[in-house]
């Protein structure tokens, strides 16, 4: 796989570069770039099946890159000093990123990843799912990790999510319920930032889908489904709170 690497620290650039020739033999640096302006024109000039992208340069930033870019031919891994930096946005559209200083097993799981999903009879690509989240703000999208490869679903079709061990059970407004290969802690997280509730250590909903709320010590909540989800007593009064605006 072609790659380029797009960096305004070139210590950071060598040594990602490095990195890939020893540990990555299925990758090929061809070109590097220090801002959006030059980060366009190499990809432009390589077209390369993986993007090195920093998401933090002088005059933009890596997803202004991507807004640039003529086509999304590539796959992205964004590296980034920032823990916390669109990490949200990232993790929703199952982005990959790094984190410096680079850990060399998570930049060859990441590099495996890509070279696997991009065999898949039934890849999906991130970066495309990141710039739609990006640029439509209203009607974001969520890519599911499941057995086969990922499921992309509009965020506001979620009525709620449930707790399978290691596995997350998704329910939907208007298609079938899908088991996903994450936990309901990982998506609380992400889902979080949408207005998504954890109303008990088995559930996280979506407040626009309750339509009954019936008292108890935590009290039960009856979802458009028509399911009964017990709340937690420590969070009642965060999801009364949410129909008292």
């Amino acid at each position: 796989m072609k790659a380029v690497i797009i960096d305004d620290e070139k210590d950071s650039r060598l040594i990602l570069s490095n990195y890939l020739t020893k540990y990555c033999p299925d990758v090929t640096v061809c070109g590097f770039g220090e801002s959006v302006a030059t980060g366009l024109e190499t990809i432009e000039a390589h077209q390369p099946d993986i993007v090195f992208l920093d998401i933090e340069m002088p005059y933009g930033n890596g997803f202004d890159l991507l807004e640039k870019a003529n086509s999304h031919t590539f796959e992205t891994i964004f590296v980034t000093a920032f823990g916390n930096y669109a990490i949200q946005a990232l993790n929703q559209s199952a982005a990959y990123y790094l984190l410096k200083p680079i850990d060399i097993d998570e930049l060859v799981k990441a590099v495996d990843k890509i070279k696997v999903e991009k065999a898949n009879s039934h890849y999906t690509q991130h970066t495309r799912v990141l710039l739609e989240n990006i640029q439509n703000n209203g009607h974001q999208k969520i890519m599911l990790p499941t057995l086969e490869g990922f499921e992309v679903v509009p965020i506001a079709k979620i009525i709620y999510c449930e707790a399978a061990d290691n596995f997350t059970k998704f329910y939907f407004e208007e298609s079938p319920p899908l088991m996903i290969c994450r936990t309901l802690k990982y998506f609380e997280d992400v889902l979080h930032p949408h207005g998504f509730l954890r109303i008990h250590r088995s559930h996280v909903i979506n407040p626009s889908f309750v339509v009954r709320y019936s008292k108890g010590k935590g009290g039960y909540v009856t979802m458009k489904n028509n399911q009964e989800l017990e709340v937690s007593a420590n969070k009642k009064q965060e999801l009364l709170n949410l129909f008292e605006r």
